[in-house]
Protein backbone atom coordinates (compact mmCIF):
# COMPACT_ATOMS: atom_id res chain seq x y z
CA UNK A 1 0.00 0.00 0.00
CA UNK A 2 0.65 3.13 -1.09
CA UNK A 3 -0.32 6.47 0.92
CA UNK A 4 -0.14 9.88 -0.88
CA UNK A 5 -1.04 13.75 1.32
CA UNK A 6 -1.17 16.56 -1.12
CA UNK A 7 -1.21 20.16 0.84
CA UNK A 8 -0.30 23.14 0.39
CA UNK A 9 -2.97 25.18 -1.64
CA UNK A 10 -4.69 28.11 -1.39
CA UNK A 11 -5.76 31.31 -2.89
CA UNK A 12 -3.11 33.73 -4.85
CA UNK A 13 -3.28 36.38 -6.74
CA UNK A 14 -2.50 36.11 -10.32
CA UNK A 15 1.72 36.56 -10.42
CA UNK A 16 1.98 34.93 -7.56
CA UNK A 17 3.33 31.58 -6.30
CA UNK A 18 2.80 28.43 -4.01
CA UNK A 19 4.30 25.75 -3.37
CA UNK A 20 2.49 22.36 -3.03
CA UNK A 21 3.79 19.06 -1.28
CA UNK A 22 3.07 15.46 -1.92
CA UNK A 23 3.98 13.56 1.55
CA UNK A 24 4.21 9.60 0.48
CA UNK A 25 4.45 6.45 2.78
CA UNK A 26 4.21 3.09 2.68
CA UNK A 27 6.41 0.14 1.97
CA UNK A 28 6.78 0.52 -1.45
CA UNK A 29 6.24 4.08 -2.53
CA UNK A 30 9.64 4.06 -3.57
CA UNK A 31 8.72 1.53 -6.32
CA UNK A 32 6.51 4.42 -7.97
CA UNK A 33 7.19 7.80 -9.97
CA UNK A 34 5.10 10.60 -8.55
CA UNK A 35 3.13 12.57 -10.31
CA UNK A 36 1.15 15.81 -10.14
CA UNK A 37 -2.10 16.19 -12.14
CA UNK A 38 -4.99 19.00 -11.76
CA UNK A 39 -8.41 19.10 -12.60
CA UNK A 40 -10.16 22.59 -12.76
CA UNK A 41 -14.33 22.89 -12.53
CA UNK A 42 -16.00 20.82 -15.74
CA UNK A 43 -13.02 19.76 -17.22
CA UNK A 44 -10.79 16.24 -17.29
CA UNK A 45 -7.93 15.65 -15.24
CA UNK A 46 -4.79 16.54 -16.66
CA UNK A 47 -0.92 16.05 -16.15
CA UNK A 48 0.88 18.30 -14.68
CA UNK A 49 4.70 17.00 -14.08
CA UNK A 50 6.61 13.78 -12.89
CA UNK A 51 9.69 12.92 -10.99
CA UNK A 52 11.60 10.19 -9.89
CA UNK A 53 13.04 9.08 -6.48
CA UNK A 54 16.17 8.27 -7.91
CA UNK A 55 18.56 9.91 -11.06
CA UNK A 56 17.53 12.81 -12.39
CA UNK A 57 14.29 12.15 -14.24
CA UNK A 58 11.48 14.54 -14.30
CA UNK A 59 8.98 15.49 -16.73
CA UNK A 60 6.25 18.50 -17.49
CA UNK A 61 3.61 19.49 -19.32
CA UNK A 62 4.79 21.37 -22.69
CA UNK A 63 3.07 24.54 -21.93
CA UNK A 64 4.41 24.69 -17.72
CA UNK A 65 7.49 24.32 -18.48
CA UNK A 66 9.45 27.56 -17.17
CA UNK A 67 6.76 28.38 -14.55
CA UNK A 68 6.20 24.84 -12.40
CA UNK A 69 9.33 22.68 -11.42
CA UNK A 70 8.82 19.40 -9.11
CA UNK A 71 11.69 18.31 -7.11
CA UNK A 72 11.47 15.73 -4.46
CA UNK A 73 13.31 15.52 -1.15
CA UNK A 74 14.21 11.74 -0.40
CA UNK A 75 14.84 11.99 3.22
CA UNK A 76 11.52 13.57 3.78
CA UNK A 77 9.33 11.11 1.06
CA UNK A 78 7.88 14.27 -0.48
CA UNK A 79 7.74 15.63 -3.60
CA UNK A 80 7.40 19.52 -4.27
CA UNK A 81 5.51 21.32 -7.02
CA UNK A 82 6.76 25.15 -7.50
CA UNK A 83 4.35 27.05 -9.15
CA UNK A 84 5.49 30.35 -10.43
CA UNK A 85 3.64 33.09 -12.17
CA UNK A 86 0.36 31.74 -11.43
CA UNK A 87 -2.78 32.22 -13.60
CA UNK A 88 -6.44 32.50 -13.33
CA UNK A 89 -6.45 29.22 -15.32
CA UNK A 90 -4.08 27.78 -12.92
CA UNK A 91 -7.33 27.22 -10.97
CA UNK A 92 -8.01 23.67 -10.24
CA UNK A 93 -7.68 21.15 -7.71
CA UNK A 94 -4.26 19.51 -7.84
CA UNK A 95 -3.58 15.44 -7.30
CA UNK A 96 -0.62 13.66 -6.72
CA UNK A 97 -0.55 10.37 -7.70
CA UNK A 98 2.12 7.10 -7.58
CA UNK A 99 2.59 6.23 -11.25
CA UNK A 100 2.84 2.96 -12.58
CA UNK A 101 5.95 3.22 -15.33
CA UNK A 102 7.51 6.38 -16.81
CA UNK A 103 6.38 8.40 -20.08
CA UNK A 104 3.51 9.43 -21.56
CA UNK A 105 0.73 9.76 -21.79
CA UNK A 106 0.67 8.98 -18.20
CA UNK A 107 -2.79 7.16 -17.50
CA UNK A 108 -1.33 4.31 -15.59
CA UNK A 109 -1.35 5.19 -11.85
CA UNK A 110 -2.05 3.11 -8.52
CA UNK A 111 -2.37 5.46 -5.85
CA UNK A 112 -4.09 8.95 -5.63
CA UNK A 113 -3.53 11.54 -3.03
CA UNK A 114 -6.73 13.55 -1.89
CA UNK A 115 -6.35 16.73 -3.62
CA UNK A 116 -5.52 20.04 -2.85
CA UNK A 117 -7.42 23.29 -3.82
CA UNK A 118 -5.20 26.04 -5.71
CA UNK A 119 -7.07 28.99 -6.76
CA UNK A 120 -5.45 32.00 -8.93
CA UNK A 121 -7.55 35.20 -9.07
CA UNK A 122 -7.24 37.83 -11.45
Amino acid sequence: QVQLVASGGGLVQAGGSLRLSCAASGRTFRNYAVGWFRQAPGKERVFVAAIRWSGGSAAYEDSLKGRFTISRDNAKNTVYLQMNSLKPDDTAVYYCAALVGWGPPWTLYDYWGQGTQVTVSS
